[in-house]
């Protein structure tokens, strides 16, 4: 295993256990970790600001959680496993039959050996989650049930890197830290985030990089509502989610579909022999970026999409589920999406009547009789769609070929004089 594979897996075993919400002590945890890495601004919005529609709710902490048999033996128990608590469930403490306490239990019947992932944010109403299996055993009670947990006053928080551009436009980049315990679903996005921004620290920088480590929807929202002087700045945006479990590469299109942020996702995602989805407003944050009143260019990257995998929102999405070399695969080709939204431009042959002697200009092997290659063949595609107004990545997309290719061979033909 390469050392960028073992930091991005321990850093998920790290913050796998941690018990994580919309708000709370547990996003205030995930962040510092991922502070050690990227130099991470954490921001605050109090309990009751208004976000558009939304309103920042009351603060969610879990001290414990369990239901008790008649023996005092904890049957359910959130310290085993964080997802047996329904997330945001307010506190409770009693006595309850069977009867009385099977309303606030949560299984998957068709999945019998799984703990579903629920939550109550908006509404008040507590609960727990357990196996089918679990389910059937658990005996007539009755049972000792305690939700020891707190709801008040308190804050949002999320947090925010910014990596300053040549450029005034921006390039977002966000992944959410609002689930507990769910490896693929959360965690597999934010390491790969985390070390995409780390790479780009180190890179010459045409666009301003904007990293956002927000809760889902209502954290998107409030990150809109708080930057009114950024969304006109955003030219090209992802989210990154789900990128460690099974399936290839899947880029979902902005709203529009053909903004610069599609065509470059799309070249780079079908050289990974990927698959390119259209918009639908249903899914990760995406939703909120591409909402009518921001209309931003934000696409989304992940492999099999939400609910398309068994695992999705259970026990087993665990860290078995997140594999390396698809962790290391989605970080190369956000790192050549990059490359493309970058360094895509458009030139102007200064040489257009006929073939240029490339020879000449030290361009050519100096043997000929051979099949050209790639590099020649991508200085002739460049030369022949170089007419002020084709971009280089249209240029690779005609040719069939890589657009580092092309982008090397503009940057010859450039020193040579045969572009401007």
């Amino acid at each position: 295993m390469s050392d960028l594979a073992e930091r991005m897996r321990a850093r998920i075993e790290r913050l796998y256990p941690i018990c994580r919400s919309i708000t709370g002590d547990g996003v205030r945890e995930t962040l510092a970790i991922l502070a050690e890495s990227v130099p991470l601004e954490v921001r605050s919005v109090a309990s009751g600001t208004s976000a558009y529609d939304w309103t920042i709710p009351e603060e969610w902490n879990v001290r414990d959680a369990y239901v008790a048999d008649p023996s005092g033996r904890r049957v359910i128990d959130f310290r085993a496993h964080n997802l047996h608590l329904v997330g945001y469930s307010m506190p409770f403490r009693g006595r309850l039959s069977r009867a009385e306490l099977e309303p606030h239990l949560h299984t998957l019947p068709e999945q019998p050996d799984l703990i579903p992932y629920r939550t109550s944010y908006y509404t008040r109403d507590w609960g727990f989650c357990l196996s089918r299996r679990h389910y059937d055993a658990l005996g007539e009670g009755p049972f000792e049930v305690c939700v020891d947990t707190t709801l008040a006053p308190g804050e949002l928080i999320y947090g925010e890197l910014v990596l300053p551009g040549s450029d005034a436009g921006e390039i977002l980049v966000t992944s959410h830290v609002c689930h507990p315990s769910l490896a693929n679903d959360n965690l597999a996005g934010l390491t790969v985030a985390v070390e995409l921004a780390s790479w780009l620290a180190e890179q010459p920088r045409r666009h301003t990089f904007r990293f956002v480590f927000a809760p889902g929807t209502i954290g998107a929202i409030t990150w809109l509502a708080q930057h009114p002087d950024v969304v006109p700045r955003v030219q090209h945006g992802l989210v990154l989610t789900g990128l460690g479990g099974p399936g290839p590469l899947v880029y979902k299109r902005t709203r529009r579909g053909d903004r610069p942020i599609d065509h470059a996702a799309a070249h780079v995602v079908a050289a990974h022999d990927g698959e390119l989805r259209d918009y639908s407003p249903y899914g990760y944050d995406e939703r909120q970026f591409n909402a009518l009143g921001f209309d931003l260019p934000v696409g989304r990257l992940s492999r099999t999409p939400h609910g398309e995998y068994p695992e999705y929102h259970t026990s087993a999405d665990d860290l078995s589920l997140v594999r390396d070399d698809h962790l290391l695969e989605a970080l190369g080709a956000l790192q050549e999406i990059v490359e493309v939204v970058e360094r895509d431009a458009a030139y102007t042959n200064q040489r257009p009547y006929g073939e240029p002697q490339l020879g000449a200009y030290g361009l050519y092997p100096t043997t000929g009789g051979r099949a050209a290659s790639e590099a020649v063949m991508a200085m002739l595609w460049t030369l022949a769609y170089s007419d002020g107004a084709t971009s280089l990545l249209a240029v690779a997309d005609r040719a069939g070929l890589p657009f580092a290719a092309v982008r090397r061979a503009a940057d010859d033909l450039l020193r040579a004089g045969l572009l401007a």
